[in-house]
């Protein structure tokens, strides 16, 4: 199998001073760079996926703000490839399925923010366009959220996601479980939960 890894939204407004900080986004990070450092040494394919948001009342993620920067530790380098998306799904009007096809690439492994919205949607259009799909739980993050009168923690948040994943669309594993430096040989069975 020939893998990519897709780095989704890992930028300034998500941490700690940016418009809308996530829990714990500083450790996802770090997740992330252990997987990114992997693919680096083998010499893999890596995609860097970054949000515009183009709504007038959008509160991050705007157009010309500091918050639209790559978090400097997983900062792509020259030559990896960098796509702009306005969508949860990175799918969507970035080019993104006809760079895959070009590098010939069937399986994405994916870290990034926000586990509830954009690794879900873009996890779930990947296993439906028929990519096997690996999301390294760690190296995500989410926000808290509210339903109704209900506050529900971001690590709550982030653990029902990844299980829903896990159940039927994607491969969850942490990034220590992430095989080093080569493609796999072989796919784990699609719908695992392997942390």
């Amino acid at each position: 199998m020939t893998r990519a890894l897709l780095l989704v939204d890992i930028q300034l407004d998500y941490f700690p001073g940016g418009a809308f900080p996530l829990v714990e986004p500083e450790a996802a990070a770090r997740a992330a760079r252990r997987v990114v450092d992997a693919f680096r040494a083998s010499g893999e394919h890596i995609v860097h996926v970054f949000h515009v948001s183009t709504e007038d009342d959008a509160t991050f993620f705007r157009p010309d703000t500091p918050g639209l920067a790559f978090y400097p530790l997983v900062e792509p380098l020259a030559g990896e490839t960098v796509l702009e998306k306005h969508a949860p799904n990175s799918f969507i009007g970035t080019g993104l399925a006809e760079h895959l096809a070009d590098a010939g690439v069937d399986e994405v492994v994916l870290v990034g923010m926000m586990s509830s919205m954009c690794i879900d949607s873009t996890a779930r259009a990947a296993a439906e366009a028929g990519y096997d799909v690996t999301v390294v739980a760690d190296a995500c993050s989410a926000p808290d959220l509210t339903f109704g009168e209900t506050v529900v923690p971001g690590a709550t948040v982030h653990a029902a996601f990844m299980a829903a994943l896990g159940s039927a669309f994607a491969t969850v594993l942490t990034a220590e479980r992430v095989p080093d430096g080569e493609p796999r040989t072989a796919a784990a069975p699609s719908g695992t939960l392997d942390l």
